[in-house]
């Protein structure tokens, strides 16, 4: 990016070895930043960072908040090294699957050891760090403390069918429940201090090394959280505070009915109102836990599909424009040289092009779409690609390529792929070849997925959209990150110029 030949690996923290059940920002984290060092390489990769649930199969694209961290990856390893826990806390962690997360067991275990190093936190702790970190952070972290509270006491309850005086946020019911579980809401608290801590060191880490870490922002956020609770004026929401309209994508060739998110609309008039004041927030908040961030369904800062709520699918929505150009000078005078990936996959109009064009932002360019009928003109051809954008072998979303290649592509599209490499190949070479196309591209920055630097199938894939279960659950076997992976991933970062 900004002109300069380099390449990171995508692979999100979840996915990290450890003995938890789960990745998180321990001793695996900076291990990885050591090989990413290693290897070369200039950014790391992540997904949103924000709180999941089972509601939502701990999608990290679905959160009750846009700015508060997720307590699955605070690292108990960490908390022993600080005093909160005691190494004899950690003598009772059940044995996990180093290949895949279990994430009801991981949330009952955190749960347990977070609790636990809060008590001894009230007990032996210092606080003026957390009051510091309160202090700092109260314009969003003391409603969602509070909601995230309420959520738990009224077990899940959707916010919209709390009592009248909680869903309309009057100032004496909050002070009430405030005093009745003022406890509980510490607890939040403590636990966002924990996360933002360990991020923190993390970070400092990542720079001591020169590594950058691309973060992700979702455009859209979840009803059922406290930013809709607490900004109801900046949403399409009716009376009763339920969503009018909500967000997805029309019908097209992959899906006769379109796709139906559910999200409730910005109310963009409002926001231009407040000068995007949550936005603008938002993206500070964003930006001091990355060096850059992609923002997720980008096309949707242009024009969006709104779907009245009463409908089951996304056939009887409308594109509504959005305020781009408005909103975007904005952030820019904020934040000069705006450090923004634009996620612009699918159809993209002429419209949204110019927008991203004229702001100078990456777009992403993902080789598996390649290898269609267009192959000599497809814009993700890497004889095609320009200087400024992002390319990647496939995304979270993808199929792995040796995965895609074995399930999802006709035999037309097997013979282009060895037309194209000049030879038949096989799977299992497969990877390694279509890194090495994307290294050589003019692209300015080549972004690898894990997965595919291993060469990996199928069964190593993140997610499957539209699917529910077994997403977001595949992680790093310890023993993957060989001295021969670092070997070859360096020299052919070097030998393609890559090298940072």
């Amino acid at each position: 990016m900004l002109g300069r030949r380099e390449c990171g690996i995508l692979l999100h923290l979840t996915s990290l070895p450890s003995p938890f059940g789960i990745g998180d920002l321990g001793p695996w984290a900076r291990r990885f930043v050591d090989f990413l060092a290693a290897g070369k390489q200039k950014y790391w990769q992540i997904l949103p960072l924000n709180p999941t649930d089972a509601v939502h199969n701990d999608s990290p694209y679905s959160s009750i908040s846009a700015f508060a961290g997720n307590p699955l990856l605070v690292s108990p390893d960490l908390l022993v090294q600080d005093g909160l826990l005691v190494p004899a806390d950690l003598k009772e962690i059940p044995e996990f699957p180093l290949e895949r997360t279990t994430y009801p067991a991981v949330h009952a275990l955190k749960k347990k050891l977070l609790d636990r190093a809060y008590r001894r936190f009230q007990k032996e702790g210092t606080p003026g760090e957390f009051g510091s970190f309160c202090e700092e952070e109260s314009f969003w972290l003391d409603d969602f403390a509070l909601f995230r509270t309420l959520k738990d006491s009224r077990r899940g309850e959707i916010w919209g069918d709390w009592p009248p005086p909680l869903r309309d946020r009057d100032p004496e019911a909050l002070r009430a429940v405030g005093r009745e579980f003022a406890d509980a809401v510490e607890r939040e608290k403590f636990y966002q201090y924990l996360f933002r801590k360990q991020w923190r060191d993390l970070r400092r880490y990542a720079k001591e090394k020169g590594i950058e870490i691309i973060g992700d922002i979702p455009i859209y956020i979840d009803y059922d959280g406290a930013d809709v609770w607490v900004n109801p004026d900046l949403f399409k929401l009716n009376g009763r505070k339920r969503p009018e309209v909500v967000a997805g994508v029309p019908p097209d060739y992959f899906s006769k009915t379109g796709q139906r998110w559910g999200n409730p609309i910005y109310r963009w008039d409002v926001m231009r109102e407040s000068g995007y004041a949550w936005w603008l927030k938002r993206m500070e908040h964003n930006l001091r836990l990355s060096d850059w961030v992609r923002i997720d369904h980008f096309r949707g800062l242009v024009g969006f599909w709104e779907i009245p709520a009463e409908c089951e699918t996304a056939v009887g929505g409308r594109w509504e424009p959005a305020p781009a150009m408005d909103f975007l000078n904005r952030l820019v005078d904020r934040f000069p040289r705006l450090p923004v990936i634009a996620e612009d996959l699918g159809v993209i109009t002429r419209d949204v092009q110019e927008v991203i064009d004229h702001f100078g932002f990456p777009g992403m360019k993902i080789l598996q779409f390649a290898f269609g009928e267009d192959l000599p003109t497809n814009s993700y051809i890497p004889h095609n690609l320009p200087r400024n954008c992002v390319a990647y072998t496939g995304t979270h979303d993808n199929n792995t390529i040796r995965g895609w290649f074995q399930e999802e592509t006709s035999p037309e599209d097997r013979r282009r792929v060895s037309r194209y490499l000049g030879r038949e190949t096989a799977p299992r070479e497969l990877p390694r070849e279509f890194i090495r196309l994307l290294m050589r591209s003019a692209a300015d920055t080549v972004i690898l997925p894990m997965q595919d630097l291993l060469g990996l199938g199928a069964e190593a894939r993140m997610n499957r959209p539209a699917t529910r279960k077994g997403n977001w659950e595949w992680r790093l076997h310890p023993e993957m990150l060989t001295p021969e992976v670092i070997q070859e991933l360096g020299d052919m970062t070097e030998i393609y110029g890559r090298a940072r």
